[in-house]
């Protein structure tokens, strides 16, 4: 269950048109290493978690991701909304606007649509939360070149230095969760009778 607050988690007030930057800013809203892939790779990953903290944490970090998913949203937009069509085409944003004007539309900077292959669930926790510490320092590295691309532009850094540091809180909370993980699942099991270990059917010692 969520509560939704009508605010951004962090204020994006930016004031100058500039296309040009939202073409490359919207990767991490729909690129491979954006918010919406980490949101939705979280939140899915975090089922097959084999205890109750690891679950958690996937789940609120997940759910973070889409809140960071409306403030990249609304640099997109709010760089964009008043743009002429000659900045437009300008930017390069000629074929974008054909097919979708100056809505915020999941992709790349490169131009490719987002896709559920972004999505990694491997069934195993260990290879997921291993997925998820790359995954953070990705976002993270994306966002400093962000930073570098934004030059002098502090109403569009603003935003982007606070994404690029919660990507280092989270990085820090998943080696947590891995830690827990591996320390569960090195547990000893108990055996019955006949001196087969009693797991279940995935083979992993689960709380629920």
């Amino acid at each position: 269950m969520w509560t939704y607050n009508k605010m951004l988690e962090y204020p994006v007030n930016i004031k100058c048109t500039d296309p040009k930057l939202a073409k490359v800013i919207i990767s991490q809203y729909g690129g491979p290493d954006g918010e919406l892939a980490a949101s939705l790779r979280y939140l899915s990953q975090k089922f097959g978690m084999p205890d109750q903290k690891s679950k958690a944490i996937l789940n609120d970090i997940g759910t973070e991701e889409l809140a960071h998913l409306e403030m990249v949203g609304t640099i997109v937009h709010q760089l964009t909304k008043d743009a002429t069509i000659e900045e437009i085409e300008k930017a390069g944003l000629s074929e974008y606007y054909t097919d979708h004007g100056v809505d915020v539309y999941p992709s790349s900077a490169a131009g490719v649509p987002f896709t559920a292959a972004y999505i990694a669930c491997k069934g195993d926790p260990i290879a997921n939360l291993q997925e998820d510490l790359a995954a953070e320092q990705k976002a993270r590295a994306t966002y400093e070149k962000l930073i570098n691309l934004c030059r002098d532009n502090p109403e569009v850094i603003d935003p982007l230095r606070y994404l690029r540091q919660r990507e280092v809180v989270h990085f820090q909370r998943f080696g947590e969760a891995l830690r827990g993980v591996q320390d569960k699942l090195s547990q000893k099991k108990f055996y019955l009778n006949d001196m087969t270990p009693y797991t279940n059917n995935c083979g992993i010692d689960r709380d629920n």
